[in-house]
């Protein structure tokens, strides 16, 4: 199965294309620059792949939380492009993306993501020696004093979350917190394997839509919970 990627939720403009042989991905730090460079991305990759949009089976998208127009940005785009090749779309938690990207050898990994207003976005998630991420309850929308964070030790705290509220969510976590990387954004390269963990809950490509945890709106999201 070929998986088109695309993550723009964080100040990393991002585009990823799995094979059944590689992954490509491009993948720049470009705050407000998305639009401009999305589209050659998606060509780049393509093109290194000698594929055509045509080729593509399922396109994956970071669906947030994150930046409203960063999400929306991605939204759009898995969109026109499924509506353009009648080919099926899949939302991947952009929490759980970074916390793949940042995970190396980590079997726990806390996102957390600046959602400004004192606020923090945050997803715990299990890594699997094999690939994926799942979550470990339910991601959050919170102040840092008041979100719900994991039992257990070893955590590994990834994204910019942890430089704007890293001081309160540090002492709230104490000894079971191994390490914190805050430089680590979400990409695309992540969104695409989580999506080939469950091509088969791709849905038509209208259901595309952000996830705003603020306004709680309800996405057709790929599960990633434990169940």
């Amino acid at each position: 199965m070929n998986i088109l990627a695309i993550e723009t939720s964080s100040e990393a403009c991002s585009c990823a294309l799995r094979t059944a042989s590689a992954t490509l991905e491009r993948h720049e730090v470009a705050p407000r620059q998305h639009t401009q460079l999305l589209l050659g991305m998606i060509r780049d990759v393509l093109r290194d792949a000698a594929l055509t949009l045509r080729e593509v089976d399922l396109f994956a998208y970071g669906c947030g939380p994150g930046s409203f127009t960063g999400v929306r940005i991605a939204a759009c785009a898995v969109q026109a492009m499924a509506l353009a090749t009648q080919r099926p779309v899949l939302a991947i938690s952009s929490l759980a993306a970074a916390a793949m990207r940042g995970a190396g050898d980590a079997a726990c990994v806390i996102a957390a993501f600046d959602a400004r207003l004192g606020e923090v976005y945050l997803g715990a998630y299990s890594i699997a020696a094999h690939g994926g991420a799942v979550a470990v309850g339910d991601e959050q929308l919170a102040t840092p004093d008041a979100v719900t964070l994991p039992p257990g030790d070893g955590w590994v705290g990834v994204g910019a979350g942890w430089s704007a509220h890293g001081d309160v969510l540090a002492a709230r976590m104490g000894a079971r917190l191994h390490t914190v990387l805050p430089q680590v954004l979400p990409g695309a390269a992540q969104i695409a394997a989580l999506a080939a963990r469950c091509p088969q809950a791709g849905v038509p490509a209208a259901s595309a839509l952000p996830a705003y945890l603020r306004r709680q709106v309800a996405t057709p999201r790929a599960s990633l919970r434990k169940t």
